[in-house]
């Protein structure tokens, strides 16, 4: 069953007036894993799809989605699948054994994608201009990068899967970040960065744990409450870091003009209202 969302972008100046209500509506991810079902949220921030599939013994297949105006979703697009279940198996021409932590990268005109298995798929997709080669990038193969401390509440590793650092991609930049048992902050300082749009997916929170994510212009922020396997859209004019009860993993996703992760506009603290 598929199940399709389309959110449309939103401005700073409106954003200013929502109240939590339409702050949530147009920016939470909040029903993505559904049993039996794939859904996904269309944005029209860089056109950029976010999902998620969960086939409960049953295979799901994702091939066309009208909002993409293509017989295939891949048929102009690319696609990143994040495994955050347990063992799954998708196929896209060949079959691809995937673990918890796991990502696969599907290149333009990989065809139909089928789910399979216990695994609960998180799925991203942007438009694509070439056909790079699809690529499963186990957990273990992420480059990885430690920022952070636990005098300031922010030590974390950066799994960095579909980078160009470790692979070729048209749009997508789609990393992991887990952070010690004791640290809470994520992505402060914040930036912006007014090229690209980004996702977050929130998880491995206890079902009683929150994050408060942060949005907004840096002048006039917002927060959030998020729970565990909820993601947050985040437009290009908005800061988007977070606090947690407890520590937590986070999947971040971006697509726009290039995939340079450097490319932000820091945020100073005095600056931030």
């Amino acid at each position: 069953m598929l199940h399709v969302e389309t959110r449309h972008a939103i401005d700073p100046a409106t954003a200013k007036g929502f109240d939590t209500e339409a702050l949530r509506h147009h920016f939470l991810l909040g029903d993505l894993f559904r049993a039996g079902e794939i859904r996904l949220v269309y944005t029209h921030y860089d056109r950029m799809i976010v999902g998620g599939a969960v086939p409960e013994g049953a295979a799901l297949t994702l091939d066309e989605v009208r909002e993409c105006g293509t017989p295939s979703i891949l048929d102009r697009r690319e696609m990143v699948i994040v495994n955050i279940g347990g063992s799954g198996q998708v196929r896209a021409g060949e079959s691809y054994a995937m673990e918890r932590g796991d990502m696969l990268y599907l290149g333009m005109g990989a065809g139909p994608v089928s789910f399979e298995g216990e695994g609960r798929f998180y799925i991203l997709s942007a438009p694509a201009h070439m056909a790079h080669p699809s690529r499963l990038v186990r957990i273990g193969e992420a480059k990885k990068v430690e920022l952070g401390s636990r005098e300031t509440s922010n030590a974390r590793v950066i799994n960095q899967f579909v980078h160009p650092d470790v692979m070729p991609s048209c749009q997508l930049v789609v990393g992991m970040t887990r952070l010690a048992p004791g640290s809470v902050w994520n992505t402060m300082p914040a930036h912006v960065h007014d090229r690209r749009s980004e996702a977050y997916l929130y998880i491995d929170l206890d079902p009683g744990a929150r994050v408060f994510h942060m949005m907004g212009e840096p002048s006039e922020t917002r927060a959030m409450v998020i729970a565990n396997e909820q993601g947050v859209l985040s437009p290009p004019w908005s800061i988007h870091c977070g606090a947690g009860t407890a520590n937590y993993t986070f999947i971040w996703a971006m697509a726009g003009d290039n995939v340079d992760y450097r490319d932000v506009e820091m945020v100073a603290m005095e600056d931030l209202r």
